[in-house]
């Protein structure tokens, strides 16, 4: 995989024309573009038919989490789509989990199993019960999520590197990447590109830090760089 095909790109607007911008700046810069919650409740399945007008490949993030008769029906749904990743929460538990892996089977789709989010410390985890912290509690949901057939993980850079030993064979997806200087917004556990590459990480979420630069695409240029060195 080259150094900026590695880098995911979030679409986070609510405005299919600002989308179409954003792709034509980047298509070419970065390997994957993401449609989120923001993008596909404002436009719908309009946004991955940009995505793919780019030529681009569809990261389509909206987390499933539902009874696993919806599950599997919003994940056929999205893998008519053509998207190349969709993601669901590996705690909707391992029926949903399963029946969601056995919808994919044989499409282009691979589904990314939620483990943590990256705004969530250990605190907050113990807030909703999970009294274990995230070191403990991402192992148990992508073993969980790999159980049931599920080929891809998304969890922060501090726990990618367990996972990578557990899960060898596995797509591990990394959110919280921040260039070395840039602000963690509400983002709890970060990590640079570099060090989340070496840890283990396959696909490296990065937004803010291109959005915001001066210019978008020097910066994704900057992170490609880095991730070849």
């Amino acid at each position: 995989m080259n150094p900026h095909e590695r880098i995911v790109f979030p679409l986070d607007v609510a405005d299919l024309g600002e989308a179409e911008q954003w792709l034509a700046r980047l298509a070419g810069e970065v390997g994957v573009f993401k449609v989120g919650l923001e993008l596909f409740t404002a436009v719908g399945p309009a946004a991955v038919d940009a995505v793919h007008a780019a030529g681009a490949a569809c990261f389509l993030d909206l987390k499933l989490h539902d009874i696993p008769a919806t599950v599997a029906s919003a994940t056929r749904s999205a893998a008519r789509l053509g998207v190349r990743y969709l993601t669901l929460h590996a705690s909707a538990g391992p029926a949903a989990l399963a029946a969601a892996a056995e919808t994919v089977a044989g499409t282009e789709t691979e589904l990314l199993a939620v483990t943590v989010l990256t705004s969530l410390d250990d605190a907050a985890l113990e807030r909703i019960g999970h009294r274990e912290g995230a070191a403990a509690t991402v192992p148990h949901l992508a073993l969980l999520a790999a159980e049931a057939g599920v080929g891809g993980m998304v969890c922060s850079p501090r726990e990618v590197a367990d996972l990578r030993g557990r899960l060898p064979e596995a797509t591990l997806v990394v959110p919280g990447v921040r260039p070395a200087g840039s602000a963690a917004d509400d983002q709890r556990r970060t990590a640079t590109p570099a060090e989340a590459q070496a840890a283990g990480a396959d696909l490296l979420v990065i937004g803010r830090p291109i959005r915001l630069a001066p210019d978008p695409v020097a910066a994704a240029r900057s992170i490609a760089a880095e991730l070849s060195a």
